[in-house]
């Protein structure tokens, strides 16, 4: 019965380190928003970005469930992290659009595909190596390293997925924000 009790204890702190985590994870998040709200000094260009943090989450689940890894504190903290890095791809995409659409006059769409190629390489570079910085981490090589092991993983698989579909995602979250979503149903059927 001592046994049983200690156990529920644990579980019990465990839930309320959770909980602390979820706080830190949102505080986060608002604070990366508030950032980009005043450099920008937009409200809608930071809410474009934001959506590249959600996208993370396949990664993180398909990383987790790959290594067979379970969630915990690391892993957690991991996603906190991925809630600043994520943004920057998202970042260097929105910004040069809205540089492009300023400095020379482009309308949303030509000024996204050419913000999109001309990005792109830079995007691709600081994934690839944050990524091979994590990966010894995430190998979990060395005394005490398994414990860090989860935290490298969860950056990985969310690195990874996000940048691939924010590649995509953020600039047809650009164009509806721009021009609604019937300019971005509208324009992609008549390409066709």
């Amino acid at each position: 019965e001592e046994q049983l009790s200690g156990e529920r204890r644990r579980i019990e702190e465990q839930a309320k380190a959770f909980n602390q985590l979820q706080m830190v994870l949102i505080l986060a998040i608002v604070l990366v928003y508030a950032v980009m709200a005043s450099q920008y000094e937009s409200l809608r260009d930071p809410f474009i970005i934001l959506f590249s943090i959600p996208l993370a989450a396949i990664g993180v689940v398909a990383a987790l469930k790959l290594t067979s890894t379970p969630f915990s504190m690391q892993a957690y903290i991991g996603v906190i992290m991925l809630a600043g890095i994520v943004v920057s791809n998202a970042i260097l995409l929105v910004d040069y659009t809205n540089t492009l659409r300023r400095r020379d006059g482009m309308t949303v769409r030509p000024a996204l595909m050419l913000a999109g190629r001309t990005r792109l390489r830079p995007i691709l570079m600081t994934t690839m190596t944050t990524v091979l910085g994590l990966v010894p981490m995430s190998l979990g090589i060395g005394e005490g390293s398994e414990l860090q092991a989860p935290l490298a993983r969860v950056v990985i698989g969310g690195l990874l997925t996000s940048t691939l579909i924010t590649l995509v995602f953020v600039p047809a979250m650009y164009t509806v924000f721009e021009e609604g979503w019937k300019a971005l149903w509208t324009r992609s059927h008549s390409e066709k």
